[in-house]
């Protein structure tokens, strides 16, 4: 079951790049969205993720930044993060397969890599906000950006 609404994330600490790790702490202070996908190189995952590194601004706006995550290596992200001209981290979710994954209750035992889900953290580490999208469509950047303006409306009434 994807976790939900008001469920702290699960820590991480995942290659980013060969030689640099990141996890979910580096982010207190900030909003973070966690964008898991199956493979890098599929039509859909480029495409999506294509539309985030277009929409980057927009998430910037609301204090937030974004996070790919697959069960690809680091050099695979490497490669697919620099022929697609991606400006945001891919992390890798290698090695134990899937563990990250499964934590957030999205790896898909079957296949062996991880759903498409995505998730909307707060600044203390709280989901705010997820959604499970079919692996074969590309589930957009509304859902994420509603949840980010929604967030935002509601720090300014407290």
């Amino acid at each position: 079951m994807i976790l939900e609404k008001g469920t702290p994330a699960p820590e991480f600490e995942l290659n980013s790049t060969p030689d640099q790790k990141l996890k979910l702490t580096d982010f207190r202070g900030k909003r973070l969205i966690l964008a898991f996908y199956p493979a890098d190189w599929s039509p859909v995952c480029s495409d999506q993720m294509a539309l985030y590194n277009a929409t980057l601004k927009y998430f910037h706006k609301y204090n937030a930044e974004i996070l790919g995550i697959s069960v690809d290596s680091k050099w695979c992200h490497l490669a697919f993060s620099q022929s697609r001209k991606l400006h945001f981290p891919l992390l890798a979710d290698f090695e134990p397969k899937g563990e990250i994954s499964s934590k957030y209750g999205i790896y898909n035992e079957s296949e062996g890599e991880s759903h498409r889900a995505l998730f909307v953290i707060d600044e203390k580490g709280i989901i705010q906000w997820s959604y499970l999208s079919p692996d074969g469509i590309n589930p957009g950047a509304d859902g994420i950006l509603d949840a980010l303006e929604e967030m935002s409306v509601l720090k300014t009434k407290i």
